[in-house]
This record gives structure tokens, C-alpha cells and sequence, in this order.
């Protein structure tokens, strides 16, 4: 537990977390306990939740869907802006959560917090209005839409608060109930959350269930569940997809990314070289849309590779405690151990490590690491590594970059950076990807529909129309 004499740490080794079901706060028999990543103390007492649980949680949000489907858009973005002022008041005690869960800094922290209102925010905005798609004087026909019921939304460990925050807004503002299960890596916040929440949302609406895998499969299977929305691995994702076809679930999976950064020979270099660093080492590269490959033209490669190794050096882990706030540990045992693996494949293989490759305790930190040049077949450039590693690569025809960069089962994300943003755009719409961010690394926004290509998801969410993932479309043909 927390060890520190300072006011706010004492206030946060007094906290409790609970799941929320049905509008109360519920524990049960089975409990665990997680640990700082920075420090690897011992973190909160915080309830496992089983199938009785879930069973309470799944009729509760049953009878509330009764009533909370049949609001208004209205009312239910005024119960929004209710939830994000309150979220905003909660800014210090929910950052400083995540910062406990995560091993993110301050800074970092609050972002996060600052992202999550920005969702609601813009959910709060939204409404799916009817649409007459045809009039003549014979008939009218009229697109409208209704909520799909119980939503199950199932959070990854990465950003344990926004990730779910963006699922709730989208499900409520629909008209929909949502249950939400975060990472046992990361549960606190979103359970403190879906706590505070409670003087503002009716009982039933918002629930949260703290559980492990097998509650994850129990909310893919379960018949009073209609919609499961995941963000987490491509494997995972192809057994929630396998779990929920039973049921034939509606379903969004946001799933894994080997994104690729293309940096065409107009660049300013240092300038790109500085902005691509942040892109790849963001929360020590523990995002789906991190940048995983950097591909640089040959004639600027030596003088980008110079420039990257020198913005490189800020993420030092020579300065801890005073680490870079963008970078930190990473955030459990499992990933610290893939990140090991890639880093010793490399080793074996003979790779140039150009700069870091070691671990430092206590904690999970691993040094951000760079591979010069490695092969395309290799592990480091073919795999998602989740973490500070980053292979350098140099192309020199368009068509070839275009290849590499798209050889690959996955399609969640890119970057492309020239000075030529014409040209930029057209190298962009070549790449088989969802996202694609032009002079700027990895930055969703709340208003940009959020998909992948290929293994990286089914759907989407996000943007008006994600909203569109949490309804049922209906057309009426009105004859006069």
C-alpha cells in the first residue's frame, strides 16, 4: 500500500473499490490485488466478480433498459454533460488512480482524465436524427434508429479510463445500458468512476464488473447481452468473435496494429525525427496506434537515424525518477516479458541495438530501444512489440515502401511525413489502414471514426458514426 505522508497519498491508501451493480456498490468472496508498475508496491483490495454477479448485473440493466431507452436524445446528453462535469470535478482523484494503475506520470495521468471528458464531451454533442431517404406523392421512406439493449464493453490495460469512457458515452447517449469489464490489470478507475457516476445515472444503466478472462467469456455467451464492444489483442478478439457468434452478438473489436511511420526525403528532419520519437515511445509504446516501424528514405536515413538516436535520449531511464512524463514502465509482468523476448531476438539474431535494450529496477521499466535496420522478416519488424522497441528501416521507391508497409495481417494505423502534403496524402490513401495521420504521429481524435483494416478489428466506434455500431437501423415505408 501506499507509504507516503503526503495528504493525497494518504487519501488514496484509504480508498475502497467495489463493483457497481444496479446501482450499488457489491463485493463478494473472491478478491485480488495489483501493483504499481513504477515501484511495484502493492496497490488496492479490489472484488473478482463471477457468474452471480454478472447475473445480477445483466437484469438489472434488463429493467432499466425499459425506461432508459425510451428518453430522449436530449435528456439522455444532458445526463452527458451531468457525467463530464462530474468526471471534471473527480479530475484529481481519478488521474491520480490511474497514475497508481498504470505507472503513468502526472502528466500522462491527467491527459488521460482530460481525453475521457473529451469523449463525453462529444457524445454529449451527438443525436441520430430520423432521415427521409425518398418522398414521392405515393410514399415516404424513413431511416431512423433505436438502441441495440445490454452492452458489454470490455477494456484493455493500455488506457484503462478513456478506452472505456469512449464506449460508455457512445453506449448511453444510443439509449443503450452498458457493463463494463476492465483489464484485472488496470480495474481501479473505471471502477471509482462508474461509482461517482451514480448520483447522476439512474440504477441499472452504468454498471462495472472487476473479473478475469472467465467473466470475459461469460459476457460473450451470455443470451441477455446484445452487444459486446473489445478493445484488446487480435487473439483475443478472434475468440470473442468465435464466443459471441453463438448468440450472434452484434460486435466492435478494435484490435492489434504493426503501424507503420513512412518519412519521405522533404522533410525537415530534425523537426520529423523529434515528432516520430514521441510517436514511437507514447506511454513507452504501449498503444495500439504507436508507431511499431519507421521507414526512411535513403538519402535522408543516416542524417534521421543521428537526429531519432538524439530525440531518443530524452526517455533515458538514466533520469528516474525525473522520467520523461510521456514514457514510463511497462504496465504488467506479461508485456514486460514480450518486450524481453523481442529484445533478445534481436540479440540472437545479430540485429545492430543501436541504443538502449536493458531493464531497470524496481519496476517494469525497459530502456527505449532501437534496432538499425533489421530484416523484414524479422520479429521486431513482422510483430506487434507493444513496448520501447522500434526498428529503422530505409526504402527508396514509393511502390516499395507502399509494400512493405502494407505486408502485414494487420491494418490499424499509419503516419506519413514530407513536406509535400499533396504528396503525403496520396502515399496515405495507399496504405491499408483505418487511420492515417499526415506530419503528425499517432493522435486519435473522439470525432474520427476509429476501424481497422484487415486482423484489426470488426467495425468501429467514435465519431458520429460509431454511434451508428450501438443501434439498430430501421427503415419505414410510410405509404399515403
Amino acid at each position: 500500500m501506499v507509504t507516503s505522508t503526503d495528504p493525497v497519498e494518504l487519501g488514496l491508501a484509504a480508498l475502497t473499490f467495489h463493483h457497481v451493480i444496479d446501482g450499488q456498490l457489491v463485493e463478494n468472496q473472491q478478491f485480488d490485488h495489483r501493483r504499481d508498475p513504477r515501484t511495484n508496491a502493492v496497490l488496492w483490495k479490489v472484488p473478482v466478480a463471477g457468474q452471480h454477479e454478472l447475473e445480477a448485473a445483466v437484469t438489472a440493466a434488463q429493467n432499466a433498459f425499459r425506461s432508459w431507452s425510451k428518453t430522449s436524445f436530449s435528456e439522455r446528453q444532458n445526463v452527458m454533460r451531468q457525467l463530464t462535469s462530474k468526471l471534471r470535478d473527480s479530475k484529481a482523484l481519478i488521474a491520480a488512480i490511474v497514475s497508481k494503475e498504470t505507472g503513468k506520470s502526472a502528466f500522462m495521468s491527467e491527459l488521460e482524465v482530460d481525453h475521457s471528458i473529451a469523449f463525453l464531451e462529444f457524445n454529449s454533442s451527438q443525436q441520430l436524427l430520423d432521415e427521409t431517404i425518398q418522398e414521392d406523392t405515393i410514399m415516404k421512406i424513413v431511416k431512423t434508429h433505436s438502441p441495440l439493449g445490454i452492452v458489454a464493453a470490455i477494456c484493455p490495460w493500455n488506457f484503462p479510463l478513456v478506452l472505456a469512457v469512449a464506449k460508455v458515452a457512445a453506449a448511453l447517449v444510443t439509449g443503450n445500458c452498458v457493463i463494463v469489464k476492465p483489464s484485472p490489470f488496470t480495474p481501479y478507475s473505471i471502477l471509482k468512476f462508474a461509482e461517482i457516476a451514480r448520483d447522476i445515472i439512474p440504477s441499472g444503466i452504468f454498471q462495472a464488473l472487476n473479473g478475469n478472462n472467465t467473466l470475459g467469456e461469460h459476457m460473450t455467451t451470455h443470451p441477455g447481452i446484445d452487444k459486446v464492444s473489445f478493445t484488446g489483442s487480435t487473439a483475443t478478439g478472434k475468440k470473442i468473435m468465435e464466443s459471441a457468434s453463438r448468440t450472434l452478438k452484434r460486435i466492435t473489436l478494435e484490435l492489434g496494429g504493426n503501424d507503420a511511420t513512412i518519412v519521405c526525403p522533404d522533410v525537415d528532419v530534425k523537426k520529423a525525427a523529434s515528432e516520430v520519437a514521441n510517436g514511437c515511445f507514447f506511454n513507452a509504446g504501449q498503444m495500439c496506434v504507436a508507431t511499431k516501424r519507421v521507414y526512411v528514405h535513403e538519402d535522408v536515413y543516416n542524417e534521421f537515424r543521428r537526429e531519432f538516436l538524439e530525440a531518443v535520449k530524452a526517455f533515458s531511464l538514466k533520469s528516474l525518477p525525473d522520467l520523461h512524463p510521456i514514457f514510463g514502465p511497462i504496465q504488467n509482468h506479461m508485456q514486460y516479458a514480450i518486450v524481453q523476448e523481442f529484445i533478445q531476438d534481436c540479440k540472437t539474431h545479430g540485429y545492430q541495438i543501436v541504443t538502449g535494450g536493458d531493464a531497470v529496477t524496481p519496476g517494469l521499466f525497459i530502456e527505449p530501444t532501437v534496432v538499425d535496420n533489421p530484416p523484414d522478416n524479422s520479429r521486431v519488424v513482422k510483430d506487434e512489440q507493444f513496448g520501447p522497441i522500434i526498428p529503422l528501416l530505409s526504402w527508396k521507391e514509393e511502390d516499395e515502401v507502399v509494400r512493405r508497409a502494407n505486408h502485414t495481417e494487420t491494418g490499424l494505423g499509419a503516419c506519413v511525413w514530407a513536406k509535400d502534403r499533396d504528396y503525403a496524402e496520396h502515399l496515405g490513401r495507399r496504405l491499408e489502414v483505418g487511420s492515417v495521420w499526415i506530419n503528425s504521429y499517432e493522435k486519435p481524435n473522439p470525432v474520427g471514426y476509429f476501424s481497422g483494416h484487415k486482423q484489426s478489428g470488426i467495425g468501429g466506434e467514435w465519431g458520429r458514426q460509431g454511434l451508428l455500431s450501438y443501434c439498430n437501423t430501421q427503415i419505414l415505408h410510410i405509404y399515403k
